[in-house]
């Protein structure tokens, strides 16, 4: 097979690994910068190319789009959706899980337990959208934040206030969640592909940081999950359509609660924690999606 890793940065840990691992099961690797690549859109035949008019075929993609080029990105795998090129995140779920309101809102309607969470242009009543969440400590979340930045703590109702204010004051557009206390700012990394987790770590923020991220010097350790907890990731990742995915999950008294679920999950932390070859798990998942895909038409054929 030939597939395709959609990165713009070739030296990033994430994208070397996965050239690694689809070379070394035995399978053609290319890379293509989606953010340089040009579509032509035109009846029966949507073409992708990059470089000089060098058109794109490929049996298959793993596409790692950046959250700044969302747009531009999604619509690439679109692309390639219409030639019918399997991938491993459509351009429906990239959309769907980037979008972090909309994300919660699929997450509750499929039951998925969630941080009590409120979403407002710009409330007349702020103390009550504060006694809504169940008031201070509370997190305050801007919706296009990533890697821990535009997460507050306000530790107070009036620090709430003042800061809530202070975004609508920039016209930011803001979630303000319930702070779940018992999670002691840890947060659960699994990952997820297809219908099971394959490997998981916990990440704890360093002292007086509630916020977790690796990138904000947070550090990384093994932990074993419970099975309400590899269901809840699944079922999170199912619920966004996503085949491989991070679900970040708190542990609290109700259970866990997932608060973000990436569709581009980084490789680095989660192969160094667990010492497992997650890169080749994704090009297994790859293999075995398309053989199932194979047998089912020529089955469909022979009726």
């Amino acid at each position: 097979m030939k597939i395709a890793v959609l990165s713009r940065n070739e030296e990033l840990y994430s994208t070397k690994r996965l050239i690694e691992a689809i070379e070394k099961r035995g399978h053609d690797a290319i890379l293509v910068n989606h953010s340089r690549s040009y579509m032509v859109i035109q009846e029966e035949s949507p073409l992708v190319f990059r470089g000089k008019s060098e058109e794109i075929s490929v049996d298959a993609i793993i596409p790692r789009i950046g959250a700044s080029v969302t747009f531009y990105g999604s619509a690439v795998i679109r692309q390639f959706e219409m030639n019918k090129v399997f991938t491993t995140l459509s351009s429906l779920a990239l959309v769907r899980s980037r979008d972090k309101l909309r994300s919660l809102q699929v997450l509750s309607k499929a039951g998925v337990g969630i941080p009590k969470t409120a979403f407002a242009k710009h409330p007349s009543d702020i103390e009550s959208l504060i006694q809504q969440i169940g008031g201070a400590p509370l997190v305050i979340k801007l919706l296009e934040g990533t890697q821990g930045l535009g997460v507050v703590l306000a530790e107070t109702k009036s620090a709430a206030k003042s800061v809530i204010e202070a975004f609508f004051g920039l016209e930011a557009t803001i979630l303000v969640q319930e702070f779940i206390k018992e999670a002691g700012g840890a947060v659960i990394r699994a990952f997820v592909i297809g219908d099971k987790v394959v490997g998981a770590m916990k990440r704890q923020g360093k002292p007086g940081e509630f916020r977790s991220n690796l990138h904000r010097d947070g550090e990384s350790s093994l932990i074993k999950l419970t099975r309400t907890e590899k269901l809840t990731a699944v079922r999170a990742a199912k619920a966004l359509g996503l085949k491989i995915a991070g679900v970040d999950m708190l542990r609290s008294e109700r259970g866990p609660l997932v608060i973000e679920v990436n569709s581009s999950p980084g490789l680095e932390g989660i192969e160094k924690t667990t010492e497992i070859d997650i890169a080749d798990k994704i090009v297994q998942y790859i293999e075995e999606t398309i053989v199932k895909s194979s047998h089912a038409k020529k089955d469909t054929i022979g009726v």
